[in-house]
């Protein structure tokens, strides 16, 4: 039985990813910072991991966190008008599905961000657990970010399903031993994962939730 449900956040709970490559260029740009490929692999990393690649090994921790900060300041200021558009579809109607199980949220975002999202869309009810990249020592691919979340719901990992949209969230989900769904909203499966969704109203998540949880399960679809 399902006892559990943890959430990503770009690119689960919000397809926030197009946003961020804008925001990403944009920045870039105005630095004289080459971004070819970018899109290729950032999803699912870390800021300080994206801007050390970016500047070179001998940023300082200063640079690092200003630039970083800079760009997301710019990504909000981008999202802010269009938020509501850019939640994945069915997303506020299966938090709802699954209120009487505990939920989490594990993401390597920035803190800023993961309090812009929740409280610009009104979503904190929804969450008993947070915890983001900069609250353990290795972030995703790492399990830290979500044995950290099981933790904190008093839910065994492996009685836990994961959202997750990228290669290094779902490495995560799995060394952590949790069970995994896949979120691609532009098509395609996952690989590592259970079920592969483009949204949470995709009828192949009922269908699979029905199979997954017993009758008398504590969450029903």
């Amino acid at each position: 039985m399902i006892r559990g449900v943890i959430f990503d956040m770009d690119g689960v709970l919000i397809d926030s990813n197009p946003l961020h490559e804008l925001a990403w260029v944009e920045y870039l740009t105005r630095l004289g910072i080459p971004h070819d490929g970018i899109d290729t692999w950032m999803a699912g990393k870390r800021n300080d991991f994206i801007m050390r690649r970016l500047l070179g090994p001998d940023a300082s921790e200063k640079e690092v966190f200003a630039h970083g900060a800079a760009k997301e300041a710019l990504y909000r200021s981008k999202m802010r008008p269009v938020l509501e558009r850019h939640l994945t579809h069915g997303l506020r109607e299966f938090l709802g599905q699954v209120a009487k199980l505990p939920v989490g949220l594990g993401t390597n975002a920035e803190p800023a961000n993961v309090e812009f999202l929740l409280r610009e869309a009104k979503l904190e009810k929804h969450f008993h657990a947070i915890v983001d990249g900069h609250q353990v020592e290795r972030p995703k691919p790492a399990p830290d970010i979500y044995l950290r979340v099981a933790e904190r719901l008093a839910v065994h990992p492996a009685e836990c399903v994961i959202f997750e949209d990228s290669p290094s969230g779902i490495a995560a989900a799995r060394a952590a031993g949790a069970r995994v769904v896949g979120v691609s909203q532009r098509g395609g499966a996952l690989d590592g994962t259970e079920l592969t969704i483009s949204h949470f109203a995709d009828p192949a998540l009922e269908q699979w939730w029905r199979r997954e949880q017993p009758a008398n399960g504590r969450a029903h679809l």
